[in-house]
């Protein structure tokens, strides 16, 4: 399974991009927010993903936070809901909005995604109502690792001798090992 993907952004489509990762492109579909959100081409990126497995398909779906992530496996257990619709829905609301709409029974919100009908967005607030709870308990703990987020996307640099010594000795300064003349 692919759990995330970090390279460089070679390729916008109207519904996915391409990823360079080491010499490979791995074509990503993601929503619109998501798609929005995206640096330019030839910058760095870093996506969570989901691989979607059929007889005659492998497909990754890219989020930019494992919040969304956790989103989609839940919506994607609703009858009638593939990972399209599932996309079409975080990328109208994002996994917040999802939540809110959830909670709420909000099925007008959810029926503002691109393909989803009245009774589609029914099931989903009918069929989530009792799972919501349990992803959004769970989306604090994933808001909180989105600072580490940040950090995943700075570029790598190489710590100087003399910082890894310190960090090596709990911030201090290593003593110089003294030699014995016999």
């Amino acid at each position: 399974m692919i759990g995330r993907i970090s390279g460089r952004l070679d390729w916008r489509g109207p519904d996915h991009v391409l990823i360079d990762v080491r010499g490979v492109g791995y074509i990503v579909y993601v929503s619109e927010r998501t798609l929005r959100a995206m640096p330019p081409v030839g910058e760095a990126v870093s996506l969570y993903t989901d691989l979607l497995v059929r007889e005659d398909l492998l497909q990754l779906f890219g989020f930019p936070t494992m919040l969304e992530k956790e989103w989609h496996k839940l919506l994607m257990t609703v009858q009638g809901v593939g990972a399209k619709a599932s996309m079409a829905i975080l990328g109208t609301l994002g996994a917040e909005g999802v939540g809110r709409a959830i909670t709420l029974g909000d099925a007008r919100a959810v029926q503002a995604a691109p393909g989803v009908g009245p009774k589609l967005a029914q099931r989903v607030i009918l069929e989530l109502k009792a799972k919501a709870p349990g992803v959004m308990a769970s989306g604090v703990g994933l808001a909180s690792a989105a600072g580490a987020e940040d950090v995943a996307k700075r570029p790598y640099r190489r710590a100087s001798p003399r910082r890894w010594m310190r960090a090596r000795h709990g911030g201090q300064r290593p003593r110089p090992m003294r030699f014995r003349r016999w």
